[in-house]
């Protein structure tokens, strides 16, 4: 039977205060660091087929950190694109777009 694991980017000062975060690349806090890493006992000795990631670098850092080597970068992989959304918190966005 075939298993999927998937694996979230750690901590980033956006995901801390509740941004929006869809294209912008923004990079793992020193806190995001220290989880992902803490991961990589978990993957040591397991062999996947294949490992995708989105090429963001806070993606990408986690599965390094985590000890998980991509085969390839997926651009399909890539978090939502927020638009004018991108970087605000859901309060933000209420106070602009009421209801």
């Amino acid at each position: 039977m075939a298993e999927v694991v998937l694996l979230r980017h750690a901590e980033t000062e956006w995901s801390i205060a509740g941004r929006h975060t869809g294209r912008t690349d923004i990079p793992l806090t020193e806190h995001g660091r220290e989880v992902a890493a803490a991961l990589a006992p978990r993957f040591a000795d397991r062999e996947f087929a294949l490992v995708l990631s989105s090429p963001l670098s806070r993606a990408r850092d986690t599965a390094a950190l985590a000890g998980l080597e991509p085969d390839d970068y997926d651009e399909d992989l890539l978090e939502w694109d927020y638009g004018d959304y991108e970087g605000i918190t859901t309060k933000e966005v209420r106070e602009t777009r009421p209801g």
